[in-house]
């Protein structure tokens, strides 16, 4: 029986994970659960999976949730960054997800690891933030970090083919997102419900509009640099449209090993909990004589800049990938808001990102003052645009 502490147990990964654990009661239990906002959610999976600690965005949030539970329950009620530290170190945990979307992740990863519970990472800001200073606790705790992302799970699957000295590319596919036949007349106009449609997976809002973009895939490039420790030039991005092949690694005998299945992130999820076993999760295999053709394209830098600024931010390194990622998350949010247009996102990331020299990214006080200091001046660049 495995223990696991989940933090974003109401998003989307989140509510994949809880019914992964559903299938095999057997084999895996839940101890600690951290949501946002979404109490009525939170309610229901508390009440099933009987946890030992919970948390929320804050205190308001708390006081809500503890009018839905039963009175036993208010003293179990944390929130906020610390509630989310508690729950990430809840001493039954021997596993830690974390699915919470953004920079929210990075502070309760890091105090899991030194905690000494291994990690199933889904929350791809940690390591964009500050992948030099987690890998270095990983390491030195002694901790395993598997990932969720299909991506970065097809990855890791495909490395256990070769040596990873021998290892000349990692391949990241892209869907291309709902916009990716768009000419840059239509991506000027297209609007948050267009790019919330994406074709293949069912996302939340943020990394649905990150997909649309190509944002998303930037940010895995970086997490991709750090969690399998390679450098930047040896990661391509691949456009492929049918989600079938998830990711490849290319080795300098030019074999190309695929990871290939249906676009259901309990696969990869399931893969990270039971790691090195597979379940069987009953799922419909996948059919190649049925699934078409299987297409791939290049990326389109000009009329998806995002992806570019994400390689820049790399190749800087520092604080620049914080700055990269915080922008982000400020003119995404904006843009849901309708503040701001679509080919804005891109455009305010870029202000921003100006604005910084690179630093020092083994220092977690600059990264954070870092990503402060840029929501702020994402802010202010998105006040500035005028939406007609």
């Amino acid at each position: 029986m495995k223990t696991l502490a989940l933090l974003g147990s109401t998003g989307s990964i989140g509510k994949n994970v809880l019914n992964v654990v559903r299938a095999f009661p057997d084999r895996f239990r839940i101890v600690g659960l951290a949501a946002g906002k979404n109490i009525a959610e939170l309610a229901a999976q508390v009440l099933e999976f009987q946890p030992e600690c919970i948390s929320v965005a804050d205190e308001k949030t708390a006081a809500r949730l503890a009018e839905l539970l039963p009175a036993s329950w208010r003293q179990k009620i944390a929130w906020g960054d610390e509630g989310n530290i508690q729950v990430a170190t809840v001493p039954a945990a021997q596993m830690v997800i974390t699915a919470v979307v953004g920079a929210a992740g990075l502070l309760p990863t890091l105090a899991a690891i030194k905690a000494g519970k291994d990690i199933g990472l889904a929350n791809k800001e940690t390591l964009v933030m500050a992948g030099r200073i987690v890998m270095q606790a990983v390491r030195e705790h002694q901790v395993s970090l598997l990932p969720i992302d299909s991506e970065h799970s097809a990855i890791f699957q495909a490395l256990e083919a070769g040596r990873r000295d021998d290892v000349a590319m990692l391949i990241l596919t892209a869907s291309g997102g709902p916009f990716r036949t768009f000419s840059p007349e239509q991506l000027a106009c297209a609007t948050p419900a267009q790019a919330l449609a994406h074709p293949n997976w069912n996302m939340g809002r943020k990394i649905s509009i990150d997909s649309a973009t190509l944002m998303n895939k930037g940010l895995e490039v970086i997490e991709a640099r750090w969690l399998f420790d390679i450098p930047a030039e040896k990661i391509q991005v691949v456009v492929h449209p049918q989600s079938i092949v998830h990711s490849l690694v290319e080795y300098v005998d030019g074999s190309v090993v695929a990871q290939l299945g249906i676009p259901d992130m309990r696969i990869p999820i399931a893969y990270a909990l039971s790691y090195p076993e597979r379940l069987n999760l009953g799922l419909s295999p996948l059919n190649l004589s049925t699934c078409g053709s299987l297409n791939f394209e290049p990326p389109d830098y000009d009329r998806f800049p995002a992806l570019g600024l994400a390689f820049a931010a790399l190749k800087e390194g520092g604080v620049k990938p914080a700055v990269l990622n915080a922008a982000n998350e400020v003119a995404v949010a904006a843009f849901l808001d309708n503040m701001i247009a679509f080919a804005d996102i891109a455009q305010v990331v870029e202000a921003v990102l100006a604005q910084f020299s690179a630093g020092n990214d083994l220092d977690l006080a600059e990264i954070l003052a870092a990503d402060r200091r840029a929501r702020e001046l994402a802010r202010e660049q998105c006040n500035k645009i005028n939406v007609p």
